[in-house]
């Protein structure tokens, strides 16, 4: 498996895959350490998640510099991502007794019963490639500090991140097989998924790796959990902060260079502040500085694949050959490069791309809206339904419109962002199950009633 520098076309590192035979024996040391994993005391667990987050802080130039090398972020993003993974591994070291504390249910009867949590056993993550560690610690910290086992089954373009992660808690001293990695391919996954020692699947990826996980899990009956794509509309009201709005705005298009599902991606704007919100945005998109992903002053660098800058290329040029206005110009890659600019386009139509299909980089749809009705209702004409931002001085109204939209998350007056402390997830093609929180932990729990007659 190759480790390529997507900014220069470098080969990093050329990386075996596993067998047949090393997927069993890495699939059966998982289930011989969930055995002893299970019976450790919460407070055993959580005090090894604490030292997770030592590793990664003791050692967070290596990790963000395997990050940015690997995929193209840059650095100072990447040194934000590992100390977000710090950040999580110690929520769920504080947090995970009291959320699977037995909960006792006291019956009319006078009979008396509880709700206890057990782990399932070892779940395999199918992770993607722009947050190379973050998705990955967001499913580990609190599996593994509940009990279970995970296997990573990582993008196929980050197998050094995916190495590094798998340090992680070796040098944490988690015990052998608790958390292994597995370098293989797509091809190889339902193999894993199929094993009867895997006991559940959860993916972060695009709709269509969603409904072959989906279709692979439920064949053989086991649970999944789903944060796919995601076309996240920015809603502008008129009586909005336009400039804080428009520097939000710019920041949550261009963070990661737009490859996130959480992305604002459709910035919906009523009338009246229409032209005084564009101005804005396109003036603070400009004022991003390009460079090599290892630059300290850069502020976005390249795509994470050749394929993907020319894919999302083809998603501007068909929208553009079809009438959309080109509000800023950007350009798309060079031959058999990663490389990219950023475009704002509008007087968009539903059978444009920049419409209905979710643009996987920095480009910004930009729509102009009558009133909060429409901007609503456009929100809401999509598949997807990750996040949303809504933007108004109108804390009531503010409310009321954030029930309106379709969507696993609302942000007021803020960029939709992940946070340990509050669910993620999505509805409709954005998947289904929730991460993160009390939630995410005990989505592969066992939620067992035991009944005292």
């Amino acid at each position: 498996m190759k480790s390529i520098n997507p900014y220069t076309g470098e080969l990093l590192k050329d990386i075996e895959e596993h067998s047949e035979e090393d997927i069993d024996i890495i699939i059966n040391k998982a289930e011989a350490a969930f055995q002893g994993w299970k019976k450790r005391s919460m407070d055993e667990r959580s005090s090894l998640m604490n030292k997770a987050a030592e590793v990664l802080r003791k050692n967070k130039e290596k990790y963000a510099k395997i990050i940015s090398l690997e995929m193209g972020k840059v650095i100072s993003e990447s040194r934000s991502e590992v100390e977000k993974c710090a950040w999580v591994c110690e929520y769920y070291a504080e947090k995970s007794a009291d959320f699977l504390a037995d909960e006792p249910i006291h019956l009319p009867d006078g009979k008396e019963a509880k709700v206890a949590y057990d782990p399932l056993g070892t779940i395999l993550a199918v992770m993607p490639w722009n947050f190379p560690f973050w998705q990955v610690f967001r499913f580990a910290a609190p599996n593994l500090t509940a009990g279970n086992t995970g296997l990573l089954k990582h993008a196929s373009n980050v197998p050094q991140c995916a190495l590094a992660i798998e340090e992680v808690f070796s040098e944490a001293g988690f015990p052998k097989g608790v958390f292994q990695t597995l370098i293989i391919g797509s091809r190889k996954v339902e193999k894993v998924i199929n094993h009867s020692k895997v006991k559940a699947v959860t993916l972060t990826g695009s709709e269509k790796a969603g409904q072959i996980i989906a279709a692979q899990a439920g064949k053989q009956i086991k649970k999944t959990v789903l944060e796919l794509g995601g076309s996240d509309p920015f809603i502008v009201l008129k009586d909005a902060d336009i400039e804080a709005a428009a520097k939000t705005a710019a920041k949550g298009r261009m963070i990661n260079f737009g490859q996130s599902c959480i992305a604002a991606k459709r910035f919906i704007v009523e009338a009246p502040v229409y032209d005084q919100f564009i101005s804005a945005f396109k003036s603070h998109i400009q004022n991003y500085q390009a460079g090599d992903p290892l630059d300290e002053n850069a502020n976005y660098a390249c795509m994470a694949r050749p394929d993907l800058a020319e894919e999302l290329y083809q998603q501007v040029k068909s929208s553009i050959d079809r009438g959309a206005e080109v509000i800023l110009e950007g350009s798309g890659p060079n031959e058999g490069k990663a490389n990219f600019k950023p475009f704002i386009l509008g007087n968009l139509r539903p059978d444009m791309p920049a419409y209905s299909e979710e643009l996987f980089g920095p480009v910004a749809s930009v729509f102009k809206v009558k009133d909060e009705k429409e901007a609503i209702k456009l929100a809401n004409d999509s598949n997807f339904g990750l996040g949303a931002a809504l933007w108004t001085k109108a804390p009531e109204k503010a409310e009321k419109l954030a029930r309106e939209i379709e969507s696993g998350a609302v942000f007021i007056n803020s960029m939709v962002a992940s946070n340990p402390h509050l669910p993620f997830g999505g509805i409709k093609n954005s998947g289904y199950g929730r991460e993160l929180a009390e939630n995410g932990i005990k989505e592969f729990m066992n939620i067992k009633t035991v009944f005292k007659g």
